[in-house]
């Protein structure tokens, strides 16, 4: 399934599996069980499936989205999380879906969750997605985030776009990546 949602988006291929690694490596961090980390494996693979419902030409448009095709492009977590409540019984593969956007100042979406009431699963895919994101080439920018402009942005967004406590896990495993 998600090598579905890559083929679909061709700008982020092997961005699933990237956000899933990245996330288990949180969770580890975390203190996860090995039976909490496979389902935040599942919760990283499966969080972009609602991208599934979103139509190929804005998905790949290689400019900037007008305001009408951002909404329709902040519609893909709602969809994921309402396709996988249905088909599994791991909730949190679900949750990573649908609120992976949510930002823990509460100004994310699809719900407005705010701090705490966003769960966790979500709070660890959200920082994963968005490291993955800056450190990958996407069509409305040049070029990728260095390393140390990707550490600030975490910085600045720490109690903002991002849980505190999980920010500060991934900016040690930049810190202590010297590939």
């Amino acid at each position: 399934m998600a090598n579905t949602i890559d083929a679909k988006d061709k700008y982020t291929k092997g961005h699933s599996d990237r956000v899933s690694k990245y996330a288990v490596m949180l969770a580890d961090r975390m203190g996860y069980s090995a039976e909490e980390k496979q389902k935040v494996k599942y919760a990283g693979l499966l969080h972009d499936i609602g991208k599934i419902g979103i139509p190929d030409e804005i998905i790949n448009k290689p400019a900037k989205l007008t305001l009408h095709e951002y909404a329709i492009i902040q519609s893909h977590s709602a969809i994921g999380g309402d396709i996988l409540k249905t088909i599994t019984s791991v909730k949190e593969v679900a949750e990573g879906a649908r609120w992976h956007h949510e930002r823990y100042d509460g100004t994310g979406y699809p719900d407005g969750l705010k701090g705490r009431a966003i769960p966790e699963v979500a709070r660890i895919i959200g920082v994963a997605d968005a490291y993955d994101a800056m450190t990958s080439n996407r069509p409305y920018r040049r070029e990728s985030f260095s390393q140390i402009e990707v550490r600030s942005e975490i910085e600045t967004g720490l109690g903002k776009q991002f849980d505190p406590l999980i920010g500060s896990h991934m900016l040690q495993i930049i810190a202590e990546d010297t590939d």
